[in-house]
């Protein structure tokens, strides 16, 4: 396959007029050559994902976070913001991301949080980056608690009434904190996201609205398996493997 392929069709699963002007989703470091037949999947392209890349003999890794947020004045192995950009150059492998575009997609990670947590009839929320909707049956607090520790393999935080019984559900994998008003006034029972500060689980209480704090990972790395499947059937000639390398910087006690 034609790196131009693969660009238009990730295209085609997370369009990059869905991204937030913040962002800097796309080829962010191109390959030095055009045929594009192993991809490593990841959620971040740190350097221990580069270096599995090089083992793995990638032509391409891709990953929902960019690099490059802020501009890059230098490339360095010392430095934490180009170390894996580095390693990737010097051994002509390419890093593509999908990163709000691939939050707001259809079938992107919000969606994938709420068919893993029977999620339905949802409505966008926070510009279409989140989702509100209901579950089929209404739930005590403990046990829909014990659900998200158990299908996201994370140590869950919890602010709210525990004796509360959850029915609509808002969520927003990753960084949530923009989206607690809407939730609120959404009507949700309770608010699942990634990560929150402090004060933004104070304004969370304030407003009455419950809020889980599952880990920004753990809330994005649900959607790296469905988007493989979704591009093994738009480009079935390339072979796709979840990165070993990939994890939480943070580790459960």
């Amino acid at each position: 396959m034609k790196l131009n392929d693969f660009t238009a069709a990730m295209e085609k699963i997370a369009p990059k007029e869905l991204a937030m002007d913040f962002d800097n989703p796309g080829l962010l470091v191109e390959p030095d050559h055009d045929a594009i037949g192993r991809v490593l999947v990841a959620l971040d392209c740190t350097p221990a994902v580069a270096r599995e890349a090089v083992e793995e003999k990638a032509d391409l890794v891709l990953t929902h976070h960019p690099l490059f947020f802020c501009p890059v004045k230098h490339m360095r192995y010392s430095d934490p913001a180009t170390n894996a950009a580095c390693l990737l150059l010097r051994n002509g492998i390419g890093m593509f991301a999908a990163h709000t575009n691939l939050d707001a997609a259809q079938g992107g990670v919000n969606d994938t949080l709420c068919e893993l947590f029977g999620v339905r009839d949802t409505v966008a929320i926070d510009e279409g980056l989140g989702r509100v909707g209901m579950l089929e049956e209404a739930v005590p607090m403990e046990a829909f608690l014990r659900t998200v520790e158990t299908k996201l393999h994370a140590n869950v935080r919890f602010a709210g009434e525990r004796t509360a019984v959850v029915k609509r559900v808002a969520l927003i994998g990753g960084s949530g904190a923009s989206a607690i008003r809407e939730a609120a006034e959404q009507k949700a029972d309770v608010f699942l996201t990634g990560e929150v500060k402090h004060s933004d689980a104070i304004d969370a209480r304030t407003l009455g609205l419950n809020l889980i704090v599952a880990g920004h990972y753990e809330t994005e790395r649900v959607v790296l398996e469905p988007l493989i499947r979704r591009l093994q059937n738009e480009c079935f000639d390339v072979q796709y493997n979840l990165s070993r390398a990939d994890a939480s910087p943070f580790t459960r006690l």
